[in-house]
Protein backbone atom coordinates (compact mmCIF):
# COMPACT_ATOMS: atom_id res chain seq x y z
CA UNK A 1 0.00 0.00 0.00
CA UNK A 2 1.59 3.34 -1.11
CA UNK A 3 0.79 6.39 1.10
CA UNK A 4 1.91 10.02 0.57
CA UNK A 5 3.21 12.18 3.03
CA UNK A 6 4.14 16.11 2.74
CA UNK A 7 6.65 17.29 5.13
CA UNK A 8 8.42 20.71 5.39
CA UNK A 9 11.98 20.93 7.31
CA UNK A 10 13.30 24.50 7.80
CA UNK A 11 11.50 25.73 5.51
CA UNK A 12 11.94 23.16 2.59
CA UNK A 13 8.58 21.20 1.45
CA UNK A 14 9.05 17.66 0.68
CA UNK A 15 6.56 14.80 -0.70
CA UNK A 16 7.46 11.82 0.85
CA UNK A 17 5.66 8.28 -0.30
CA UNK A 18 5.85 5.28 1.89
CA UNK A 19 5.28 1.46 0.42
CA UNK A 20 4.85 -1.23 2.58
CA UNK A 21 6.64 -4.24 1.44
CA UNK A 22 6.21 -7.55 3.56
CA UNK A 23 8.79 -7.01 6.52
CA UNK A 24 10.47 -4.02 5.15
CA UNK A 25 9.51 -0.70 4.39
CA UNK A 26 10.93 1.65 1.45
CA UNK A 27 10.38 5.28 1.50
CA UNK A 28 10.85 7.55 -1.58
CA UNK A 29 11.41 11.03 -1.20
CA UNK A 30 11.18 13.67 -3.82
CA UNK A 31 12.95 17.08 -3.13
CA UNK A 32 11.07 20.33 -3.86
CA UNK A 33 14.60 21.62 -5.04
CA UNK A 34 15.67 18.90 -7.42
CA UNK A 35 12.49 17.13 -8.30
CA UNK A 36 14.41 13.75 -8.41
CA UNK A 37 13.18 10.75 -6.40
CA UNK A 38 15.52 8.76 -4.28
CA UNK A 39 14.72 5.80 -2.79
CA UNK A 40 15.81 4.32 0.52
CA UNK A 41 15.00 0.83 2.32
CA UNK A 42 14.30 1.40 5.72
CA UNK A 43 15.54 -1.12 8.30
CA UNK A 44 12.90 -2.57 10.48
CA UNK A 45 13.59 -3.19 13.99
CA UNK A 46 12.23 -5.39 16.62
CA UNK A 47 9.80 -3.67 18.96
CA UNK A 48 11.48 -2.63 21.93
CA UNK A 49 10.66 -3.88 25.10
CA UNK A 50 8.49 -1.22 27.11
CA UNK A 51 10.37 0.06 29.81
CA UNK A 52 9.48 -0.66 33.40
CA UNK A 53 6.91 1.42 34.62
CA UNK A 54 8.87 3.66 37.56
CA UNK A 55 6.85 3.04 41.48
CA UNK A 56 5.49 6.31 42.74
CA UNK A 57 7.82 8.27 44.23
CA UNK A 58 5.99 9.10 47.41
CA UNK A 59 7.49 7.04 50.25
CA UNK A 60 5.30 7.17 53.44
CA UNK A 61 7.33 8.04 56.39
CA UNK A 62 5.16 5.77 58.60
CA UNK A 63 2.56 3.24 57.99
CA UNK A 64 -0.47 4.04 56.45
CA UNK A 65 -3.67 2.31 58.32
CA UNK A 66 -5.94 0.83 56.47
CA UNK A 67 -9.04 2.75 57.48
CA UNK A 68 -7.08 6.33 56.29
CA UNK A 69 -9.59 8.51 54.14
CA UNK A 70 -8.31 8.19 50.48
CA UNK A 71 -8.54 10.83 47.86
CA UNK A 72 -11.28 10.14 45.39
CA UNK A 73 -9.80 11.54 42.57
CA UNK A 74 -6.85 13.04 41.71
CA UNK A 75 -5.59 16.78 41.99
CA UNK A 76 -4.03 19.24 44.66
CA UNK A 77 -4.44 20.01 48.09
CA UNK A 78 -5.01 23.76 48.44
CA UNK A 79 -6.52 24.19 51.55
CA UNK A 80 -6.24 21.91 55.25
CA UNK A 81 -9.42 23.11 57.22
CA UNK A 82 -8.12 21.10 60.38
CA UNK A 83 -5.02 19.85 62.51
CA UNK A 84 -4.38 16.84 64.06
CA UNK A 85 -5.02 16.21 67.82
CA UNK A 86 -8.76 18.69 66.37
CA UNK A 87 -11.74 16.51 67.12
CA UNK A 88 -14.35 16.40 64.18
CA UNK A 89 -17.90 15.68 63.50
CA UNK A 90 -19.24 13.44 60.63
CA UNK A 91 -19.60 15.24 57.02
CA UNK A 92 -17.36 18.04 58.86
CA UNK A 93 -15.02 19.70 55.97
CA UNK A 94 -11.16 18.51 56.23
CA UNK A 95 -9.58 19.64 52.95
CA UNK A 96 -10.00 21.02 49.90
CA UNK A 97 -8.63 19.26 46.94
CA UNK A 98 -8.97 21.03 43.33
CA UNK A 99 -9.22 18.79 40.68
CA UNK A 100 -9.89 19.47 36.80
CA UNK A 101 -10.00 23.29 38.05
CA UNK A 102 -12.98 22.70 40.34
CA UNK A 103 -12.32 22.81 44.11
CA UNK A 104 -13.82 19.83 45.94
CA UNK A 105 -14.95 19.42 49.50
CA UNK A 106 -13.49 16.77 51.20
CA UNK A 107 -15.43 15.86 54.61
CA UNK A 108 -14.90 13.76 57.43
CA UNK A 109 -16.47 10.05 57.07
CA UNK A 110 -17.17 9.72 61.04
CA UNK A 111 -16.77 12.04 64.01
CA UNK A 112 -13.76 11.35 66.16
CA UNK A 113 -10.26 13.07 66.53
CA UNK A 114 -8.20 13.56 63.68
CA UNK A 115 -4.88 11.54 64.28
CA UNK A 116 -3.04 12.75 61.23
CA UNK A 117 -2.85 14.30 58.28
CA UNK A 118 -0.65 12.86 55.44
CA UNK A 119 -1.10 15.37 52.53
CA UNK A 120 0.46 19.32 53.02
CA UNK A 121 -0.86 22.56 50.83
CA UNK A 122 -0.09 22.49 47.59
CA UNK A 123 0.35 18.58 47.60
CA UNK A 124 -0.64 16.70 44.50
CA UNK A 125 -2.17 13.10 45.26
CA UNK A 126 -3.51 10.32 42.78
CA UNK A 127 -7.07 8.83 43.58
CA UNK A 128 -6.49 6.33 46.43
CA UNK A 129 -3.91 7.85 48.30
CA UNK A 130 -3.84 8.67 51.82
CA UNK A 131 -5.09 12.08 53.13
CA UNK A 132 -5.95 12.10 56.78
CA UNK A 133 -6.49 9.38 59.66
CA UNK A 134 -9.49 10.25 61.96
CA UNK A 135 -9.93 7.61 65.25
Amino acid sequence: MLRKFKITINGETYLVEMEELGDQASQTAVSQSTGAPTTMATPTTPPAEPAAVAQSAQVPTAAVPATAMTAPMPGVIIKLLVTPGETVQENQPLLVLEAMKMENEIVANKAGTVDQLFVSKNDSVNAGDPLIQIS
